[in-house]
This record gives C-alpha cells, structure tokens and sequence, in this order.
C-alpha cells in the first residue's frame, strides 16, 4: 500500500520547508509514501524549495482563480498512492514516524474510509487561549465524528484513494468549509473516525490575526451553509502569509 502525501501551497517559502523536512528521502522509503507539492501559482521561493524536497510538484496551469480545493484535487490526480494524506503547509507531524505506521495500519483497515487528526498549535507559539480553543474544538471534532456528521479539519485528513474519487474530491465552489463537506460526504458511504494520537501542530498565524471568536464565527458559518445550501457563505479564503 503506497502513501501520497499532498500539500497544497501557494507562497508558503517560510513554512513549508518544514514539513518537507520531516517526510526525507528515509522516511518515504521506509514507508514507501511520495510528496506532492500542489502550488496555487505562489510568487516566492515556495516552488523551487518544493522541488528540492518533495517528490513532484505539480501547478494548475489555468487562468482561474485556485483556491485549497483545487488545488488539493490536483495533488489528487497527480498521486500514485492507495490512501492520500491531504496536509496543509504550515503544519508539523507530531511524530513522523508513528504518523506514517499508523498510516499504513488504516490501509489495510476495511471498515474505516478516512480519519481525521488533532490539532494543536506550534508548542513554541502556543499560549493559554491556544489550549483552550483546540481542546474544545478537538472534542467536537471527536463527537460529530462518533455521533452525527463525519468532520476533520484541512489541516490532515488521511483518505482511502478508492473512497476519495467516489465521494468526489473536494468541491472546488466550496471556498471554506471543503474539508467539512468532503468528510461528510464520506461519512454516508462509510466509517470515518478521529484519531486522538495522531497530533498535528499548525501555525496560529489566523488566529493571531483574527482572534478565535471571528475565526470559530466563520468556520461555523460556512459549515452552516454547506449543510443548508452545499456551498460555502465565503466567496473567497484570504492567504494569512
């Protein structure tokens, strides 16, 4: 069972090589896994710190406005794996290798379609209202999965390829909320569940900015609308660079 592990970024040359790092040259022999670089036409270093440490990088080439869906459907199409591992670009795996074993176990798992991960901020950047925020939206993840809708957040969503293409990628008109809706599409056709030990830490870069009632607001919002009306209330998802 081969992994594909999909980035999507666009002008991401101060994150990125980060968790490029973490999946080396070692590390995707070990575990037989590719990383795909999917860029959304970025300006800066992002593209040739890709290609000097990921296996393809892949760019879509058409004169339209690219948004995360997009350009994760790409990475999509590009890959040669059994399960995908969609990962935003400025996150880091806990723990590389017990993430990439436990991979492998979900491969060989028939039951289960897709898992979702936990999420903390970078422990160097994380502060009291960090804490609070992830572990209560940590367990609401935890809950919908187990009890109503199946949820994981765009940072890591771990896929069967198979259950992926059949539950139709992500919604390219979706522009914030695509990884609730594609997880929910997948919750009617099987088993999805959140894996508490599989820790991924991200950059709080939106919250800092934002503050987490605005961003609990629009993630709410947005979630609210591709449940009523299967499409997203944002019109676009502004780059936090």
């Amino acid at each position: 069972m081969r992994i594909s592990i999909v980035i999507p970024a666009l002008n991401e040359e101060k994150l990125i090589k980060g968790i490029l790092e973490q999946f080396d040259t070692e590390i995707r022999l070990k575990y037989d896994a590719e990383v795909i670089v999917s860029d959304g036409g970025s300006s800066d270093k992002t593209v040739s710190m890709a290609e000097a440490f990921s296996d393809k990088v892949v760019s879509d080439k058409e004169s339209i406005i690219q948004n995360i869906s997009r350009g994760r459907n790409l990475g999509a199409e590009n890959s040669t794996g059994d399960v995908l591992v969609f990962l935003n670009a400025d996150v880091l795996i806990a723990d590389p290798d017990f993430f990439l074993s436990e991979v492998k176990k979900f491969a060989d798992n028939k039951s289960v379609l897709a898992m979702a991960c936990r999420i903390k901020v970078f422990p160097d950047e994380e502060n009291f209202g960090d804490k609070l925020f992830h572990s209560m939206y940590n367990n609401y993840v935890y809950l919908l999965n187990k009890f109503f809708v199946g949820m994981g957040r765009g940072e890591c969503q771990i896929i069967k390829r198979e259950s992926f293409f059949r539950a139709g990628r992500y919604n390219e008109n979706v522009v914030a909320g695509e990884d609730f809706d594609l997880f929910r599409r997948l919750s009617r056709m099987g088993k999805v569940v959140f894996r508490r030990d599989l820790l991924v830490y991200e950059s709080p870069r939106r919250f800092r900015k934002y503050g987490y009632p605005r961003i609990f607001f629009e993630w709410t919002k947005n979630a609210a609308y591709v449940l009523m009306f299967g499409k997203s209330a944002s019109k676009k998802w502004e780059s936090i660079r």
